[in-house]
C-alpha cells in the first residue's frame, strides 16, 4: 500500500530567518573562493609567462 505524502511542519519566522542566514553565509563563502581561484590563476598565469632566470629550458639528450 502506498504512503500518503505527509505535510511539512509550517514555516516558522525562526527557521526562515536560520534559512536566510545559511544562504547568504553559504553564498559568501562561494564568492570568496571564487575570487581566490580567480587570483590563483592570475598568479599562475604571470609565472608561466614570466622568462626563466639563469640556463634556457633545453631538454638534454638521454644517456641511453
Amino acid at each position: 500500500m502506498p504512503k500518503t505524502p505527509k505535510a511539512s511542519p509550517p514555516k516558522t519566522a525562526k527557521t526562515k530567518a536560520n534559512r536566510a542566514k545559511r544562504r547568504r553565509l553559504l553564498a559568501m563563502l562561494r564568492q570568496v573562493v571564487q575570487k581566490e581561484k580567480a587570483a590563483r590563476a592570475e598568479r599562475h598565469a604571470g609565472i608561466r609567462q614570466a622568462p626563466r632566470a639563469g640556463k634556457p629550458r633545453a631538454r638534454r639528450p638521454s644517456r641511453r
